[in-house]
């Protein structure tokens, strides 16, 4: 059930008026011309009010509703008690208008007076607490389609079948439908075959006859009505065939079941009547057999037919003839037909789909039996049906305006054009002029709102546009738009103040300074739309203005104070300057501004706004309120540009601007290429990369194999290449092995950047130019030399086919035996021969080889040939015959000197039989799996060894024994020792430094020991000059450390942290390029790592990196 709403009135009655019983009031929302549903009645010989119907959501405009009065019968309703307590003379006459507060849920007074008309009342209410702000805006909600219906073609013979036609729209509320059958409002109430799901039309039980026709829909709401495009239901046919054109009936082959009476039905698609005519029978003749005969073509299409743009071509064409003919379409001209042409009916109708220009021609039919075949042919010819080129907008005009509405659309030949409001005919009169796609409306009222359609046709189809008419009556309101309770303005500047009130019909405004009105003067120009403009402003200027603006609706103002300041002055401005990569500067941007003002400074760099919070890494903002200073913290390259402070006040925006130009080390060159390559050179070509602000001076080469680590300074020809050279030649390269190039250009502010690498080039192959080294031997078994050589390297081998060459003879003979070995591998020879005799010396060498032939050999060693040992008896003195030490070593003891190194000692053996060639130590981890063993071997009389590569903090056992070529004695009795924790896996961290002349001072943060690590007990600095082996170390209990440089080298510095594990992980290498910048070589420098000072003590860095030692 509705709601109702009732206002009460807490004072007695009195002085109650007689009103005019035919007086009906109808609310309508001021500003949103909301037709509200409530309605207010005024009963005949009382003072009364009665309102009924839902509660509404009211919508406030300065206060106000206005409601128009309209004739009506009194009505019954609850009835609230009015009473005036104010004097009837002291109201003012409203014609046909009545104002009304707006309701807010709260208790208020209730005053009603009775003008001198016989039709109106003024109704006044005053608000004592509650909501009353505005709640809504014009929105046009009237009905829009989102789909129309579209022609729909059934099976005759389909009587069961269910047909839907569609018809959807939407608005606010949710609009209601009805629909027509050839103009005819469809009664759904009483038709028991059709009904509506939503907006669609759903007919059961087909019948062609009351269901054959044009449908329309039409949508409305509370806001209007507007109607559909119109649809066709049609029904097709099979072997009988009925002619829309000739309203015959042809029967191709006439069988028994077609005999019976026919009855021709003729309807009228505008009255709905049916004419019928005589029955006319069909006999089957028995009295002979039909004949045989060729195709007679009795319906075909005209010779011209005139079609419309995306409209639906049907081309007819049936003939009679036995057998029944077979029916076949083409175009003469031999254009097959598009997928979208359809034959239906057996080919009896031939369908053209969205008919377009390309469709027009001649088109031909061709019935055909065995008896023979007849053809008709007719042109289709194009005509277009309209379609819009302009139509109107939804508007919203206020009362009294003029509407001027135009549409336009194109057809062939020419549409015409018709109006609807709320799907009613728009009939020109004194107000309205139609004349041809063009509606004006003068003198707009609120009967005028409602919703309107453009229509246009022809004879090949016709077309709506819809729009909605709000016409809108309000008194001002300045709830949107009021004026700035302060403004404040420049000194000597132009003043704009707009009066732009919400008001229907638009407001009359005069605008007053304090309580004085203004006039036109030389400085102050008052345009028409209520505009006030003062040129010049001085402080006399500064005062309150309120803009009062009036229509017949009412009165509304708004006020604002202007306040005149002095203008804003830069102080300090930043200027063009120069800075290094990695440097921290101030801009400046300082002022002097009037006190009242609110100071905002912004800063843009290349025309963006700075982001000081996604760009804190290197922009902040420093300074107060009268100061917008730009720190810029560790600069970058990409830093370099125009930077533009912006002052913005309440009144003005200054701005000043510097140029930064950023220096820093050469960007990469580019496409490095190997132009010719030799055995042992390359010659390279590049192109340079950009100098970042400072010209390059030089180019440093690098190179690297599969067999270096990492890159490799190189030498070339010239020894120093300058900045000017864009070509070098690689020296020094070994032959056959594979290389790539790269090149890092250097100038003033260091080394830039490396190229991308070059193409992977190998050089030429060559002899061999290295000979094996450490040849030795010795040992084996009887009547065995045993020679053995470190391998040459596969990057020494200088080409495929790599062996090695070994020469061998007894000591004091002429002659060498040679043998070859053809895998590069190898490292061990073994020569047998019965009559070598045991312990003898000979004298041997190793070569090597490739396919391009032999290279040098190695020095001559002396290498004895395998030891003989005996069983039983064995003779003293015979030194050539031996076995294996008898004697174990004693005094053994060892000692944890790392995390990875255990010192073993023991004395010497005494004089003993057998030979001793010297100790070898057996070490493991677990005394209960001796398998895990480890051996290290010492020649000669030496009694002390290091055993290394061992795991930090491990138990380990050991054991000694001496050894000759017969092989180890009997070993020492087992004693253990335990490794040391290992060292601090953390290199030095935060590791800065600085120079003065040529001091260099570093410090780093200490490093601290883990409980599973050893403790730290100092640090190693080590110091290496560029491309020289030597390395020189300094060892240190502080963070900080003073080393004395070359101003003319290039030095690789480290930092590892000791401890009693050993050395712990280095620090990433810091580069120093001769002493005047900041440089790196690989990996490529992070220069957002660098920084510089400000102070000027001179350079200073941070974290770079460099290659390892």
């Amino acid at each position: 059930m509705e709601q109702r709403e009732h206002l009460h009135s807490t004072a007695q009655p009195s002085n109650l008026h007689s009103l005019n019983p035919l007086s009906q009031l109808h609310w309508l929302c001021s500003r949103c011309s909301l037709p509200l549903l409530d309605m207010i009645y005024i009963n005949t010989g009382e003072a009364t009010i009665s309102i009924y119907g839902r509660k509404v959501k009211c919508c406030r405009n300065n206060g106000r509703f206005f409601l128009r009065t309209k004739r009506a019968e009194p009505g019954d309703a609850h009835n609230v008690n009015v009473r005036s307590e104010a004097p009837l003379s002291s109201l003012s006459l409203l014609l046909g208008s009545i104002f009304v507060e707006c309701n807010t849920r709260r208790s208020r007074n209730i005053h009603t007076h009775h003008p001198q008309t016989a039709n109106s009342l003024i109704v006044e209410f005053t608000e004592t607490g509650g909501d009353s702000s505005c709640t809504e805006d014009v929105i046009f909600q009237g009905p829009r389609w989102r789909t129309e219906p579209s022609d729909l073609i059934l099976p005759i013979n389909s009587p069961d079948q269910q047909a839907t036609i569609t018809c959807e729209a939407e608005g606010s509320p949710p609009p209601q439908y009805r629909w027509s059958l050839n103009g005819t409002l469809i009664d759904l109430g009483n038709d028991y075959r059709r009904h509506m799901s939503g907006g669609n039309l759903i007919i059961s039980d087909l019948d062609k006859d009351q269901d054959t026709g044009m449908y329309q829909c039409t949508a409305f709401t509370k806001w209007g009505s507007i109607l559909s495009r119109r649809a066709s239901l049609q029904f097709a046919y099979s072997r009988r065939f009925i002619s829309q054109e000739t309203g015959s009936l042809y029967i191709a082959k006439v069988e028994p079941s077609d005999v019976g009476n026919y009855t021709c039905v003729v309807n009228n698609t505008v009255t709905k009547e049916k004419v019928l005519s005589s029955p006319t029978p069909l006999v089957l003749r028995s009295d002979g057999v039909m004949g045989e005969y060729e195709p007679k073509i009795e319906v075909h299409f005209p010779d011209s037919v005139p079609a419309s743009k995306e409209s639906m071509v049907k081309l007819e064409c049936f003939a009679l003839g036995n057998p029944v003919p077979e029916i076949s379409w083409r175009r003469t001209s031999g254009v097959p037909f598009p997928s979208k042409v359809k034959m239906k009916n057996s080919n009896a109708v031939l369908e053209i789909p969205n008919f377009q220009q390309e469709d027009a021609g001649t088109y031909e039919c061709v019935a055909e039996n065995r008896r023979g075949k007849n053809a008709a042919r007719g042109r289709i010819s194009f005509h277009a049906k309209p379609h819009w080129v302009q139509t109107m907008a939804d508007t919203a005009l206020s009362i009294e305006e003029n509407l001027f509405w135009e549409c336009k659309a194109n057809g062939k030949p020419k549409p015409s054009y018709s109006w609807l409001k709320n799907g009613e005919q728009v009939m020109a009169e004194a107000r309205i002029q139609i004349e041809n796609g063009a509606l004006s409306i003068a003198a707009l009222n609120l009967s005028d709102t409602g919703m309107y359609q453009c229509v246009a046709e022809n004879k090949h189809g016709i077309i709506y546009s819809s729009a909605q008419l709000m016409v809108l009556a309000s008194p001002p309101s300045f709830s949107k738009s009021p004026l700035r309770a302060l403004l404040k303005a420049r000194s000597g500047s132009e003043v704009t103040l707009e009066c732009k009130p919400q008001a229907s019909p638009p407001a009359i405004s005069l605008w007053k300074k304090g309580n004085e009105i203004l006039q036109r003067t030389e400085r102050i120009t008052l345009f028409p739309n209520g505009t006030l403009k003062i040129a010049n402003v001085t402080r006399r200027d500064a005062a309150s203005y309120t803009c009062v603006a009036k229509n017949q609706f009412g009165t509304a103002s708004t006020t604002g104070r202007l306040l005149i300041t002095e203008p804003t002055r830069i102080t300090m401005r930043p200027t063009n300057m120069e800075i290094i990569v990695g440097e921290s500067i101030v801009l400046p941007c300082q002022i002097a501004c009037d006190p009242a003002l609110d100071v905002s400074f912004s800063w843009a760099f290349n025309g963006q706004l700075i982001d000081f919070q996604q760009d804190n890494d290197h922009f902040e903002r420093v300074g107060g309120t009268i100061s917008g200073d730009l720190m810029i913290r560790n600069i970058q390259l990409n830093h370099g540009g125009k930077y533009v402070c912006v002052i913005d006040t309440d009144v003005e925006s200054l701005s000043t601007s510097a140029i930064l130009v950023v220096r820093g080390p050469p960007g990469p060159p580019d496409k490095v290429a190997v132009e010719e390559i030799t055995d042992s050179t390359a010659q390279l070509s590049w192109t340079p990369g950009r100098d970042n602000g400072s010209p390059i001076t030089g180019y440093i080469i690098q190179g690297r194999t599969p067999f270096t680590v990492g890159w490799q300074a190189v030498d070339t020809v010239p020894e120093v290449v300058n900045g000017n050279m864009l070509t070098a030649t690689v020296v020094g390269l070994n032959a056959w092995v594979e290389y790539e190039f790269r090149v890092v250009a250097r100038n003033s502010v260091g080394l830039g950047e490396p190229s991308p690498a070059s193409v992977k080039t190998r050089t030429e192959d060559t002899i061999p130019d290295t000979a094996p080294t450490d040849v030795g031997g010795g040992g084996g078994t009887k009547s065995e030399l045993v020679i053995t050589w470190e391998p040459v390297p596969e990057e020494l081998q200088n080409g495929e086919g790599f062996g090695y060459i070994i020469a061998f003879r007894p000591v004091g003979t002429v002659t060498w035996t040679r043998a070859v070995i053809s895998t590069p591998g190898v490292a061990r020879y073994v020569f047998r021969n019965d009559t070598i005799p045991p312990f003898s010396p000979f004298d041997v060498k190793v070569g090597a080889y490739n396919n391009r032939g032999e290279g040098p050999f190695s020095s001559i060693a002396t290498v004895f040939s395998a030891e003989e040992v005996l069983d039983g008896l064995w003779d003293f003195h015979q030194s050539s015959i031996s076995e294996v030490p008898s004697v174990t070593p004693k005094r053994v003891r060892a000692r944890s000197v790392s995390a990875v190194q255990i010192e073993v000692i023991w004395e010497a053996l005494p004089t003993i039989p057998e030979r001793v060639l010297g100790y070898e130590v057996v070490y493991w981890e677990d005394d209960t799996k001796p398998d895990t063993v480890g051996k290290a071997r010492i020649s000669g009389n030496n009694t002390l060894v290091n055993i290394t590569g061992l795991k930090a903090n491990t138990a380990y056992y050991l054991s000694v024994a001496a050894f000759n070529t017969a092989g180890p004695g009997p070993q020492s009795a087992p004693i253990n020792t335990t490794t040391k924790k290992p060292p601090p896996d953390r290199a030095p961290l935060n590791i800065q430094w600085t120079m003065i002349g040529s001091t260099l001072t570093l410090h780093w943060d200490p490093v601290v020991a883990a409980e599973t690590e050893s403790k730290v007990t100092g640090y190693l600095v080590l110091l290496k000059r560029h491309r020289y082996n030597d390395i020189n170390t300094i060892l240190t209990n502080k963070t900080t450390a003073e080393l004395s440089l070359s101003a003319n080298d290039n030095y690789l510095i480290q930092i590892k942290a000791m401890s009693e594990g050993g050395e712990g992980v280095g620090s990433e290498p810091i580069h120093i390029h001769k002493l005047i910048s900041l440089s790196y070589v690989n990996p490529p420098l992070d220069w957002q790592k660098a920084r510089a000072s400000v102070a000027g003590l001179g350079e200073t860095g941070k974290d770079w990196t460099a290659p390892n030692f």
